[in-house]
């Protein structure tokens, strides 16, 4: 069903860190923009789609007027919004915002450092664009951070911080179909493996809090009302996002999940974890018997490589880009 494509060199390795990729895909130009974290640096590079043309460029994590710093990038994504694409760096410091080509740096956002040293480590995981013009970000200390963006500009603003998890965000995600009638339009997800489904505006509403098992749920998606999440146990489970109903749990992977990815036009989705594979499964979604199937249909495995970042290069799931601990590059699998 796939194939494998010329892998793309990327200037460092990458870390072992959960949901280690970003991809965006720029039509107009016939480009896409890969980012993948290493130590305190993100690595990114901008493909022509005729596999001829690559541009690097390396952005540092630093706080405005500090010459050099040391402080570790825990995720890179891009956040696409209806009038601007950005790309969002946390890391043990603080929040960056750039321009999505990470020519500019637009806001920069630092955390809370406790005044006398804690045992708990302190940094920024978990990325969101939600509707019109927000964007979360979680915090280890379980809060998320909801921003404010203009159309245009760098007068980005905290409009709100949601404090309803107490262990470290692990990632968000927003309702990606595009459609208008589902009621949630936002997940999160911790270290405890503990959801929340919230419904976005001006003021954030919780509509749900669907408990975990004290197994961290480190990657989680949210597809049509339909809540993908999955963990270190290697299983995958779908929830119905407003009441919390378990549609469906697939025993996914031998070892912890670092990715998942959904396609939102076709209903394809990319799981990835520490064993080595990568899994392409497809969702259908039964309104009328409120159910979802779930169907393994292809298998790739990277040889002796911990997977940390898998993501699907288009909205119908044509093609799928990986990356791997201590990879310096970015492989590339497309359909048949």
């Amino acid at each position: 069903m796939y194939h494998k494509e010329k892998s793309i060199q990327t200037k460092n390795s990458a870390s072992a860190l959960y949901n280690n990729l970003g991809v965006l895909r720029i039509a107009p130009r016939r480009l896409t923009y890969f980012a993948v974290v290493h130590a305190n640096v993100v690595n990114m590079v901008s493909a022509s789609w005729d596999g001829l043309d690559y541009s690097h460029r390396q952005l540092q994590s630093k706080e405005p007027n500090v010459a050099t710093s040391t402080s570790l990038v825990t995720q890179a994504a891009f956040c696409v919004l209806p009038s601007r694409d950005l790309l969002v760096v946390t890391s043990q410091k603080g929040i960056q915002i750039y321009e999505s080509d990470g020519s500019i740096m637009v806001y920069w956002h630092a955390l809370e450092t406790p005044d006398t040293p804690t045992d708990k480590a302190v940094f920024a995981r978990g990325i969101s664009a939600v509707w019109e013009s927000y964007i979360c970000v979680g915090v280890s200390s379980g809060s998320i951070l909801v921003f404010d963006v203009p159309s245009k500009g760098s007068n980005i603003t905290l409009s709100e911080v949601l404090e309803e998890h107490t262990e470290s965000i692990t990632d968000m995600a927003s309702e990606c179909s595009g459609s208008q009638e589902c009621i949630a339009d936002l997940v999160s997800a911790d270290d405890g493996g503990n959801l929340c489904v919230w419904k976005s505006g001006e003021e954030f509403q919780l509509l749900n809090k669907i408990h975990g098992f004290d197994m961290s749920c480190s990657s989680v998606k949210l597809w049509k009302g339909t809540v993908v999440a999955g963990y270190g146990t290697g299983q995958i489970r779908l929830y119905e996002a407003v009441t919390g109903i378990l549609h469906a749990e697939v025993n996914a992977h031998a070892r912890w999940i670092y990715s998942l990815d959904i396609a939102p036009f076709s209903g394809l989705l990319l799981s990835a974890a520490e064993d080595s594979l990568v899994r392409v499964w497809h969702l259908n979604l039964t309104p009328e018997s409120n159910s979802v199937e779930v169907a393994h249909l292809h298998n790739e495995c990277v040889t002796d490589t911990q997977i940390c970042g898998a993501k699907f290069c288009d909205s119908d799931g044509y093609a799928f880009a990986v990356t791997g601990y201590d990879l310096s590059e970015i492989i590339r699998y497309t359909q048949s």
